[in-house]
């Protein structure tokens, strides 16, 4: 079957439940890997919810004990709410799946989605995602220090996250806070990508920050990261952007990129015989 398919499920005061949106998924997985639907992906606006992945630590989820949902994806804890275009990609893949592939594709479509409103974005080694890059250590503004030329802050000399393994942004105030990232000019991830294949079929899939309240992630280490924030198109731009504008484009994107990928199986290392 060819063609990708957009679903459109609900936005703002039709905002679809995480449960609910996650059968939908499970249904439309199965339609997929039985061929009876093209690639669909499912877009949409949650309620505020905490998703947990599966390498989620405990204590990277809220210390108030704010209920958090534990899904079957890649990665680790992160939020959904308001202002937030989430787009669940449902894609048959060739077998060996190349899941790295696949997750590249979706960031490639958000970095030309964001370029497209004017804002720079990247990725990051190691990490998943899309992101706004940080200066450089050496020129962020400095916190906390004594010395008049820093305008207040910490002293990156002295910034705990660089030696301190355990150390936890949400009990040591707002200058440390992920939402406050932009602040201190650090690395910032503007859209975050979880996904699942099963019997080649992939789930879930990407949330881009358009215009949300970002200090709900100072409730927890957003996907377990703890030297690092996040961002939205509103807050880097400095003007208002809405989900109806960013739609379409997120759309266009997506099927430029997926419908013309050269879908390759995941290369198998062998070893040779002794």
């Amino acid at each position: 079957m060819s063609g990708l398919r957009f679903v459109r499920m609900g936005f703002g005061d039709e905002a679809v439940e995480y449960q609910e949106a996650w059968d939908e998924q499970r249904r439309v997985h199965a339609a997929r890997f039985a061929d009876e639907i093209s690639d669909t992906v499912l877009l949409l606006e949650h309620p505020p919810v905490y998703t947990a992945g599966r390498r989620t630590a405990d204590n990277e989820r809220p210390l108030d004990g704010t209920p958090v949902v534990d899904v079957d994806r890649g990665g680790k804890i992160t939020w959904h709410g308001p202002g937030q275009l989430v787009g669940y990609p449902i894609q048959k893949l060739p077998r060996p799946v190349d899941v790295v592939a696949h997750v590249r594709r979706l960031e490639e479509a958000l970095i030309l989605t964001c370029a497209e409103f004017g804002l720079e974005t990247s990725r990051v080694e190691g990490r998943s995602g899309v992101w706004i890059l940080g200066d450089p250590v050496e020129q962020r503004p400095a916190w906390g220090s004594p010395r008049p030329e820093a305008g207040g802050g910490l002293s990156l000399d002295f910034d705990p996250r660089l030696h301190d393994e355990e150390f936890d942004p949400r009990m040591n105030g707002p200058e440390y806070a992920p939402s406050n990232a932009g602040q201190r000019r650090e690395d910032r991830k503007i859209a975050a990508i979880g996904i699942r294949v099963a019997k080649g079929v992939t789930m879930h899939g990407f949330a881009l920050n358009v215009n949300p309240d970002n200090k709900w992630f100072d409730r927890i280490i957003p996907c377990g990261i703890r030297d690092a924030g996040v961002a939205s198109l509103a807050g880097e731009l400095g003007r208002d952007v809405t989900i109806e504008e960013v739609l379409p484009v997120v759309e266009r994107h997506l099927r430029e990129v997926l419908e013309n990928a050269d879908l390759k199986p995941r290369e198998i290392e062998k070893t040779p015989a002794a």
